[in-house]
């Protein structure tokens, strides 16, 4: 517990400087965790990142992460989604050129990791970028962290019904609407000093998304490593785990606002 504290404010505190400064450093830090975060996906499926299937997922990734300003595609007269449909044509190929020792499946989880990882922190980059960026992602990281205590404490004292148990045998339903709870609660007292819609009524609405749509991409984490049979995604952070144990539930939020049309 010592080491989890240790680290998480250590982490924390670099993670929100970062946020704070913006531009080139924190540009640098989503490329650092998106690459670990996909090596760390890879290695559950067991595909080495040195590999030509894993260096094929990270230049997918990279490609789909990089903000519009990074990377240009003129030389080749291709956007970057054709770009990516071009790599997908290739990556189906290898599984001809290696005679199945890279298969189809092997292709798939390449190209679904790749699309995971890099829209969800090239959106988080998305966001931070904008005019109230700043407030917006103080935003949104408030509503996960009290999103995830909630849930936690909540579940504890009044846990009973069982959310999913074949994904995540501890969540509970009580404990989930606990989280949710919690971050209208925290969240609306940001809001009441830090505006961030013009509408309460889209305020609420975002806090709604983001908790809930919050709580599945910690489900979706949950899915992936049950199916792997690994307890953590990696070790890189001590007492919490791997990258995408900590940013699971963010990258998942980050392209369904998007979606949705809150950024």
């Amino acid at each position: 517990m010592k080491q989890r504290v240790i680290t998480g404010i250590i982490a924390g505190a670099g993670f929100i400087t970062l946020i704070v400064l913006g531009n080139i450093p924190f540009t640098l830090l989503m490329i650092a965790l998106a690459t670990i975060a996909m090596w760390e996906l890879l290695r559950m499926k067991q595909i080495s990142a040195f590999s030509l299937s894993g260096a094929m997922g990270m230049l997918f990734m990279w490609l789909l992460l990089l903000p519009e300003n990074y990377i240009s595609f003129e030389w080749i007269h291709l956007e970057r989604l054709e770009t990516f449909l071009l790599l997908i044509v290739v990556l189906l190929a290898l599984t001809v050129i290696t005679k199945n020792a890279f298969t189809f499946d092997d292709a798939g989880f390449v190209i679904l990791a790749s699309v995971y990882v890099g829209l969800g922190f090239h959106y988080f980059m998305y966001a931070r970028f904008l005019d109230n960026g700043l407030s917006l992602i103080i935003f949104i990281l408030i509503l996960v962290w009290a999103t995830d205590s909630g849930a936690y404490f909540a579940g504890r004292r009044f846990g009973k019904r069982k959310l999913w148990p074949e994904i995540s045998p501890k969540k509970t339903i009580e404990g989930s609407l606990g989280g949710t709870l919690l971050a209208l609660i925290i969240g609306s007292v940001y809001t009441f000093f830090v505006p961030v819609f013009a509408s309460w009524v889209m305020t609420v609405l975002f806090m709604l998304a983001v908790s809930l749509t919050g709580q599945l991409g910690d489900l979706v984490e949950s899915a992936f490593k049950r199916h792997y049979a690994v307890k953590d995604s990696g070790q890189v952070l001590p007492g919490h785990g791997g990258i995408l144990d900590r940013f699971d539930s963010l990258i998942f939020v980050m392209p369904i606002i998007y979606l949705l049309g809150f950024l």
